[in-house]
């Protein structure tokens, strides 16, 4: 049988930082959130767009004002 051996940080057993795992666990769940609410705002302005007679301007504004109010839900 072959052995597999490794010298990387791992299998030495060196230190987290646990700091810097946390930032990137808070900046990906923040993209996360950010990137969600784009796209179901996006998505409802669009369909508001193609499905009623509001035109192009009116949706423009139903996305900024949905915008505002999940940027108050997600703050």
């Amino acid at each position: 049988m072959v052995e597999h051996h490794h010298d990387s940080a791992i299998e030495t057993g060196a230190e987290m930082d646990y700091g810097q795992h946390e930032k990137t666990y808070s900046t990906f769940v923040s993209l996360t959130k950010w990137s969600v609410l784009i796209n179901v705002v996006l998505l409802i302005a669009m369909a508001f767009f193609f499905f009623t007679s509001a035109g192009f301007f009116s949706s423009i504004i139903l996305f900024i004002i949905l915008m505002a109010v999940g940027y108050f839900f997600i703050k």
